[in-house]
């Protein structure tokens, strides 16, 4: 009589269960949500773009999301209820809550998104204006009049000895194209857009002249990611796990600008201009190469610590929108809202790595 043959079955069971607990096991991405105050356009949305396409989210086991919000106004609210995990708001809201007579929003700065301030005034070439005070009796253009920025923009004017409100206004035009329009049909005599806003408008065909703020302000900061503090204290791994991958799409963007354009077109499709696309290309790897050299190095090629804040400058650009009337006072707690705590994780990563990864990509 022959031998039955064990039945397969077994083994299929145990194949199947076995593969059913390495999947339970495998933990699960941390959900990361980021708020924005505009929609990102290529310059600052392509490291985001990079981190997802090369991996770096993944690595870090995170599944990132942005969310954009009408101005910063509408964003703090979000994080300091802890419906986002993180937002990248403007500097002067958070700094102007601490005058208010009440608590401070429980939050804090850990990441200097723009390490250089980037507003400017834009004008077209062919007319008058040549500086600050030229401005007078003009109309200045901005995306709208609850923008974050406005304060800073003010503060600027009046060390030209110009008074908001009484000789020099600002006018809601809407943001990018809809402020481009403004200003060429001279709605408005002058944009208070950021540097990359600017380039656009060049490319698009404008002749423009540009009008810095004084250099007190040059490295005050800007945009930069903040948190709660309950996250920053109870959380960190978390924000350090997404600002490293941050980096490493910032690291990858500056090593090979015209791949992340296509990723972040790729990710956006809407985002991609219509018409010539070799064009189309060229003037965005343009940009965003502008953007990352502005935030990844000094006004005199020195790489910058990705992230760092720079306590002194901000204190000192404090102090200017204090002299200036835009504060009421320069007393505010800097290294309570602004923290560099974080960076040494953050950073702690093989840039040339990442450099050569970005540049092997077509």
């Amino acid at each position: 009589m022959q031998a039955s043959r064990p039945s397969p079955r077994p083994a299929r069971l145990t194949l199947a269960l076995a593969l059913a607990l390495a999947a339970g096991g495998a933990q699960a991405a941390d959900e990361f949500t980021v708020a924005l105050a505009i929609p990102p356009a290529v310059h600052d949305g392509a490291p985001y773009a990079a981190a997802e396409a090369l991996g770096y989210f993944k690595q870090e086991n995170l599944d990132v999301k942005t969310i954009v919000f009408q101005g910063a106004g509408a964003l703090l609210p979000q994080v300091a209820n802890k419906r986002v995990t993180v937002g990248y708001p403007t500097s002067e809201p958070v700094i102007s809550s601490t005058f208010n007579g009440k608590d401070a929003l429980p939050l804090q700065y850990f990441y200097n998104g723009v390490p250089a301030t980037t507003m400017e005034f834009a004008v077209l070439a062919d007319g008058p204006i040549q500086s600050l005070a030229d401005l007078k009796n003009k109309k200045i253009g901005v995306g709208a009049l609850t923008w974050g920025t406005i304060p800073g923009g003010r503060a600027a004017l009046r060390t030209a000895g110009l008074t908001p409100g009484k000789d020099v206004d600002f006018v809601a035009v809407g943001a990018l194209a809809a402020g481009f329009q403004a200003l060429r049909n001279h709605q408005v005599d002058a944009l208070n857009f950021n540097s990359s806003w600017n380039d656009m408008l060049e490319m698009s065909g404008t002749r423009i002249r540009r009008i810095a703020y004084p250099p007190v302000f040059g490295e005050t900061a800007g945009n930069g990611f903040i948190a709660h503090v309950d996250t920053v204290r109870d959380n960190p791994d978390l924000l350090v796990r997404f600002a490293r991958a941050y980096t490493k799409g910032q690291v990858a963007c500056d090593a090979n600008p015209t791949y992340c354009v296509r990723a972040f077109w790729q990710q956006n499709p809407q985002a991609k201009p219509e018409g010539d696309e070799a064009r189309a290309l060229q003037d965005a790897t343009t940009l965003l190469s502008r953007r990352l050299k502005r935030v990844l190095y000094t006004a005199d090629g020195q790489p910058r610590v990705p992230g760092q804040y720079d306590l002194k400058a901000i204190q000192g650009g404090i102090q200017a929108m204090a002299d200036a009337g835009e504060y009421p006072t320069a007393q505010v707690p800097v290294d309570k809202l602004f923290s560099n705590a974080l960076l040494p994780r953050i950073n702690d990563f093989d840039a040339a790595a990442v450099r050569a990864q970005a540049k092997a990509q077509q």
